[in-house]
């Protein structure tokens, strides 16, 4: 059955988050394409589940209007549009009372054989509430029949021509309509599984639970796995996309043009020419694409033209060598994360005999396929940072690489060939270099290529040369990954230049704490962490979603006195929902403090040695053995986190465990007298 393809959404790996939209799935189709046929059997299959409700457009229109759909046939035209538009805004207003998605069998036009065009009767409610549309392109010679053999309803007889040029101008317009507003819009006919129901069925159940958070949670767990989750020796990864970097080909292009020869067809890439509309590279327009791959994957050989196209691509010879060597590390491992279609680069890798090197990528519906754009590309480089505490290197050629590049340690594009290499990349990295902080190197393949740039912004490197090959596989020796900083961050340099001016004291430095401490919590807490979605209402009046930091409302602030406060207070200002205490001393820290709380968060303005901090976080552990700590600190001096001490042993076995500091210092210097931080920070002198 083809719903098997789908994981049950409901099942343990399956994150609980919710659409923030009510989900209104609209089923179209000309007369005879058996809408309410399908309608009826999906109540069946799915009504059981508590997560759908259906709706049958007619009969929705027929409860509203006194006299039923004979008395609304009666209607003028403007009267007819609006009864329409509140049959659809009642049901949206239904679904998002319940939380359940609704199912919907609608008409978009009307066409009698003869006149010259037919008349939609879709409207600005129904572009508005539906946010999936799904097509019933069953062949025009099937509906014919079907409409001869209708006992039930009395049709008039209508030529297979007619049907034929009615369902193409349907399509067209809902196609058009569906882009223009972000409606996700999918054709289904009778392919080769000839089973609708269960194929419809499979959309539902996706269309149902996908969202941008599921989409990331579960684009996380395939990494996890690929990493091989809780692995101690794994130190670094290479995260690489696909198209372009790993090889020269572009293996969209290669599978579309596969799919139009299929097909007897002269359509082109029709990736292209998505990205290229309406909805650019919206993360709609990748949910769009998944649905392009799922109607090939109904229709035609699927696995036989990924196979045709993997056997196109050829690995860069420089790439092939490095990844063999990642194959036999034991602390590196490499991933691809590549925006198409996972299983074809599978098959390349398989085929050049890298079979240990995992894919990320997208792929039908139907297959639990994720999107890959460019802020899961960025998320997942952070998330090998905060969980799997690696060092990465990352390899892009294109814009969508550009945010994964930014969040590497090292970043390396990968230029081509001149006539294949992207257009808009030239632009789009000189902006990230000079006004996003990118520090990244190029690497030319094949070496003769020209230069993207200048070697003075984007410096060459080769990935074959030892030095090269020596700085991916070196067992680093610096402080724990588990440690986060700013040290070499222009940010930093600025933020850090009043916390070291000696002839600042007092509310202007108190101010200067306050902004790192809001910083760090920006920079590197709402990654570390994660956030959580919630609804806020729209300055345009309508509701929209926000964002906070995850179980903020159970964060604890400590306030380590008497430097830690005035951070404090920063990170508490971007974090306005959790709950702030002081501490002078670890036992200041009460039950009542910790025990309900997800992560406590222990402010202090300097790390010296690490053995205050230390006592904090066994006090804080006591209390709560399972809360994710953080200490935020604006120095640390390297010598805390490094070697046997104390907390550099900490942060090796609680993974619960990270240091978000604005710098590491090797200074080992302690401020007294007028040049304590609490002193400055308040104007006074201890007295010895």
């Amino acid at each position: 059955m083809a719903a098997d393809r789908l994981k049950h959404p409901d099942s343990p790996d399956s994150p609980d988050i919710p659409n923030s939209k009510p989900v209104v799935v609209g089923i179209y189709g000309i007369p005879g394409s058996g809408k309410t046929f399908l309608l009826n059997k999906l109540t069946l299959e799915l009504e059981d589940s508590g997560h759908f409700s259906f709706y049958e457009g007619s009969a929705m229109i027929s409860s509203l209007v006194f006299g039923g759909l004979d008395a609304f046939q009666k209607l003028p035209e403007h009267d007819k549009t609006r009864y329409r538009q509140l049959a659809i805004t009642t049901i949206g207003n239904e679904c998002a009372t319940t939380g359940r998605a609704a199912i919907i069998t609608g008409h978009f036009m009307f066409w009698a054989e003869g006149e010259e065009a037919g008349k939609a009767v879709c409207t600005r409610g129904d572009l508005s509430t539906y946010t999936h549309i799904i097509y019933l392109g069953v062949p025009a010679e099937v509906i014919a029949q079907r409409r001869l053999d209708d006992s039930e309803k009395t049709r008039a007889a209508v030529s297979v021509e007619h049907l034929r040029r009615w369902q193409e101008e349907e399509k067209t317009q809902l196609h058009r309509l569906c882009m223009d507003h972000g409606i996700l819009f999918s054709v289904i006919g009778l392919g080769r599984s000839s089973d609708l129901v269960a194929d419809v069925s499979v959309l539902a159940h996706d269309f149902r639970v996908h969202t941008e958070e599921y989409n990331l949670c579960r684009a996380k767990s395939i990494l996890d796995r690929a990493l091989g989750h809780g692995l101690e020796k794994l130190e670094t990864v290479l995260v690489v996309d696909g198209d372009r970097t790993l090889a020269a080909a572009d293996t969209g292009a290669l599978f579309w043009r596969m799919v139009a020869k299929s097909r007897g067809s002269e359509e082109g890439d029709l990736l292209k020419e998505l990205f290229s509309g309406p909805l650019g590279y919206s993360y709609a327009a990748f949910r769009q694409a998944n649905l392009l791959y799922e109607e090939v994957h109904r229709d035609l050989h699927f696995s036989d033209l990924c196979d045709a196209v993997a056997s196109e691509v050829t690995l860069y010879p420089e790439f092939l060598e490095l990844l063999k060597q990642v194959e036999a590390s034991e602390h590196v491992r490499a991933v691809v994360v590549t925006c198409g279609l996972a299983i074809i680069w599978e098959r390349v890798l398989e085929r050049a005999g890298l079979s240990r090197i995992k894919t990320i990528g997208t792929g039908p519906i139907g297959n639990n396929a994720i999107v890959v754009n460019a802020e899961v590309k960025a998320a997942l480089v952070a998330h090998v940072h905060t969980v799997h505490h690696c060092h990465v290197f990352a390899f892009g050629d294109s814009p969508l690489d550009l945010d994964m590049l930014s969040k590497a340690d090292q970043a390396i594009v990968v230029v081509g060939q001149d006539r294949t290499r992207s257009k808009t990349m030239e632009a789009a990295l000189l902006d990230a270099i000079d006004n996003g902080g990118l520090r990244a190197q190029q690497v030319l393949l094949p070496s003769n290529v020209s230069l993207r740039l200048d070697t003075t912004r984007l410096p060459l490197v080769d990935i074959t040369a030892p030095e090269f090959i020596e700085s991916v596989f070196r067992r680093p020796r610096c402080p724990s990954p588990q440690v986060l900083h700013a040290t070499s961050k222009s940010a930093a340099k600025l933020l850090m230049t009043p916390t070291r001016d000696a002839t600042i004291a007092g509310p202007a430095l108190r101010d200067a704490h306050r902004r790192v401490g809001w910083y760090l919590a920006m920079e590197f807490l709402a990654d570390l962490i994660g956030l959580e979605e919630y609804r806020i209402p729209h300055v345009q009046g309508h509701q929209t979603e926000g964002h906070r930091l995850a179980h903020e409302q159970r964060t604890l602030i400590v306030a380590l006195m008497r430097g830690g406060e005035a951070m404090a207070f920063g990170v508490n200002d971007a974090f306005p929902l959790a709950m702030f205490v002081h501490a002078k001393r670890p036992e200041e820290i009460l039950p009542d403090h910790v025990e309900q709380q997800h992560t406590v968060l222990l402010v202090d303005s300097v790390i010296n040695d690490g053995n205050t901090a230390m006592q904090f976080i066994r006090r804080t552990r006591d209390l709560h053995a399972g809360a994710r700590i953080v200490v935020v600190a604006g120095v640390v001096q390297s010598q805390a986190v490094t070697g046997d001490r104390p907390l550099a042993r900490a942060l090796a076995h609680d993974a619960n465990l990270n240091i978000v500091a604005l710098r590491l210092s090797d200074n080992k210097y302690t401020g007294r007298g007028t040049t304590d931080t609490g002193n400055r920070l308040f104007n006074t002198t201890d007295i010895a």
